[in-house]
């Protein structure tokens, strides 16, 4: 199935993306340091440490993204609880960053956004709680209870009766 190899891609690819934004903005960092550049009377060593700061706290966060998706793609179950809060986060700034770079940078860095958004999101849909294997317990076809033999699975409940 698509479920394993999509875990994996989108693993990688937030892996990726965690060193690049963290490489991204360190070096922005030393080059607002040396450089000794000011924006609006800002402190420059104060705009230096803040770029490596956001650099490392969003390289730290799609890595902790692309850990949740190494474990699934490693245990091969849906995401739960923080786990998939973080891929649902990282879905929306993705989609976010996309829209962004259309108008900021141009299509091609909208596109990267798109495709990072939407192998989070077949990630997320793929693992929809049913199981591999026909016959396991949870299966459509099979009942969670005892059926009456005389009501079909699926009737209305009786109407109530005035007394």
């Amino acid at each position: 199935m698509v479920r394993r190899p999509v875990a994996w891609i989108v693993a990688l690819v937030l892996f990726a993306e965690a060193l690049g934004v963290l490489a991204v903005n360190w070096f922005l960092g030393v080059v607002v340091d040396r450089q000794d550049m000011s924006l609006a009377g800002l402190d420059p060593d104060m705009m230096s440490v803040s770029s490596k700061a956001g650099g490392v706290v969003f390289g730290l966060y799609f890595a902790a993204c692309g850990l949740v998706a190494l474990l699934v793609a490693l245990r091969d179950r849906a995401p739960a609880g923080l786990g998939k809060v973080l891929l649902i986060s990282a879905a929306v700034v993705h989609a976010l960053l996309g829209a962004f770079a259309w108008g900021l940078i141009g299509w091609t860095a909208f596109l990267f956004m798109v495709v990072v958004l939407a192998l989070i999101v077949l990630l997320l849909m793929t693992y929809d709680g049913r199981p591999e294997k026909p016959g396991e317990p949870g299966d459509p076809g099979e009942s969670d209870g005892p059926v009456d033999a005389g009501t079909p699975p699926f009737s209305p409940p009786a109407a109530p009766s005035a007394p």
